[in-house]
């Protein structure tokens, strides 16, 4: 059969063949062409680890102690040679101070005293980051995260000597060791304990003003060590747990970072994962894991998170002035833009209900939190600094609907949303009046300077206001209140919060840190809350920016 070419009914077989595999192919992902390259330039900007070798610093009793945080504190007892030096079966339960925070593997020997090791010897070994992890039981656990992120190992030794390491990473400060079991036939001891530590961290910011007071100095070496605890490979929120890469963590930690470490390929790694990793259609996950290789949770969707990355990466940019990482990662950051889209309504609300019914929609762990006034302020403040972005990379003939969506959005919160018998911003359908509110309208800039300072000053006599759950949101509180130009009170509230880790024994800054609960814990059980978590560092971001403010 010879087929005719020139056939009419071959041609518009052949044209409307050509139709379909067009419209087949505008129908895949186009992010999909993107993602191989970020994902290869995060590769590119994956830092190597520095390993410090670090050796226990004395032994320690736990005691209960009502002043203590949590109930708990570590008294000194004996130096390290004690438990080197004697027979571990008269120590079990001792408990080993490594003088500082650590993330990294744990190794220790374990050798014959007298007699012959007839058996096996069995110890247990429970890692803290403070003092209560090791004094409070594990079991029955009622949390509602895995219980396997409790960091107690249980060690099994055959023959000795021997040098043993604990295969999985640990993040501590404090170590606690128990005889499980062994043969009555013969002694041993336990010595050389190593912490290798590791972190990403190869700079030494500079030094704070002479003028700097004690507590700021102490509060800005804290939260040195927190960020630097979580300089991975990637911003981890916590190096005990979760271990991954979230957005909103992100943000924080690399403002921290420009003003510290200037760690710009570790910021730019994770842009690039994030977007490498992005779900079909280019919304962003929330987080993402790095190993056996890189994935994301699929189904994380955070709403606000998503609006934070655009804000990230405006930052990073105006920081380094790396417009080719921002142009390569421009189409992800336009992408997020349409969530605003999607959600804003024809009288400029965003539609919080909608919205929550199809996002998680975060912005603190704080129970009762209505969150309307906060996602309108994120979504106007997000639109904005979209737009600066756009400005820094010549793309703003792309956005150029966003600056009149953000003026629309803007009047609609002022509208709706702010109370002038009060002087303050509402939420919801009761009308609450939290911190986050005053925060998020003050920073999109729905408020003006005055309006500003009076809400904030009102909110603080408001008897029922809802406070910060936990320092991600109380970052958020300062930057509002700098941005009113309520300097001295800015600086109160973090000696006052941040302070307050500090006055109780921190030795990196806590994921969770309500004053008048501390054992508050949003998944059901403290000791697996993080008590090294990256959303806490910020305190360096505000003491290095502004040395006006604090370091006077």
């Amino acid at each position: 059969m010879v087929l005719n070419l020139l056939n009419p009914k071959f041609l518009l077989l052949s044209f409307f063949l050509i139709i379909v595999f067009a419209n087949g192919a505008k129908a895949q992902d186009p992010y999909q062409s993107y993602r191989q390259d970020w994902l290869k330039k995060a590769e590119d900007n994956k830092p190597k680890l520095i390993e410090t070798e670090k050796q226990p610093i004395s032994l320690v009793r736990l005691e209960k102690d009502p002043a203590a945080f949590q109930g708990w504190k570590a008294v000194n007892t004996d130096s390290v040679g004690k438990l080197y030096n004697t027979s571990f079966k008269t120590q079990s339960g001792v408990v080993v101070d490594f003088g500082e925070h650590l993330t990294g593997y744990f190794t220790f020997s374990i050798k014959a005293l007298k007699g012959t090791a007839d058996g096996p010897v069995r110890l247990k070994f429970t890692f803290g980051e403070v003092p209560s992890e090791l004094s409070v039981p594990f079991d029955p656990y009622k949390g509602t995260l895995s219980r396997a992120w409790l960091q107690d190992e249980t060690v099994t030794v055959t023959e000795m000597p021997a040098d043993i390491t604990i295969p999985r990473r640990l993040a501590c400060r404090f170590v606690k060791i128990e005889l499980l079991g062994a043969s009555p036939y013969f002694d041993f001891h336990i010595s050389n304990m190593v912490f290798k530590a590791t972190s990403s961290v190869a700079f030494k910011p500079p030094l704070l003003a002479t003028t700097t007071s004690q507590l700021i100095a102490d509060i800005d070496r804290v939260g040195l060590a927190t960020l630097k605890e979580c300089m991975q490979t990637v911003y981890e929120d916590g190096p005990k747990r979760d271990r991954r890469l979230w957005i909103g963590d992100l943000y924080l930690e690399s403002l921290a970072n420009q003003f510290s470490f200037q760690n710009n390929q570790l910021t730019r790694r994770c842009l690039y994962l994030l977007a490498g990793l992005s779900a079909d259609g280019g919304v962003l996950i929330s987080n993402v894991f790095e190993n056996p290789e890189p994935h994301a949770q699929a189904g994380s969707r955070l709403l606000d998170y998503c609006l934070l990355y655009n804000v990230a990466l405006k930052e990073y940019v105006t920081a380094t002035d790396d417009k080719q990482t921002g142009l390569d990662l421009w189409p992800v950051a336009k992408k997020q833009l349409d969530i605003i889209r999607k959600y804003a309504g024809k009288d400029g609300m965003i539609d919080y209900q909608k919205a929550g019914k199809e996002w998680w929609v975060f912005f603190d762990w704080k129970d009762g939190l209505d969150k309307q006034a906060c996602l309108q302020g994120l979504s106007i403040y997000a639109l904005n600094q979209t737009y600066a972005l756009a400005k820094l990379l010549g793309k703003e003939n792309e956005v150029d609907d966003i600056q009149s969506l953000a003026r629309k959005l803007k009047a609609a919160a002022y509208k709706n949303l702010y109370d002038p018998k009060s002087g303050l911003f509402v939420s919801g359908t009761s009308k609450q009046i939290s911190y986050g509110s005053q925060a998020w309208m003050i920073l999109s800039g729905v408020a003006s300077k005055q309006e500003a300072q009076t809400a904030l000053k009102a909110l603080t006599t408001v008897k029922d206001a809802v406070h910060p759950g936990a320092p991600y949101m109380f970052h958020y509180y300062i930057a509002a209140l700098i941005e009113s130009g309520l300097k001295a009170e800015a600086k109160e509230a973090l000696q006052n919060y941040w302070g307050g880790m500090i006055k109780k024994g921190a030795d990196t800054f806590w994921e969770v840190y309500d004053p008048n609960d501390e054992l508050k814990s949003p998944y059901n059980f403290y000791p697996v809350n993080s008590y090294c978590h990256a959303w806490s560092c910020t305190p360096v971001y505000f003491i290095r920016k502004y040395p006006e403010i604090f370091q006077r």
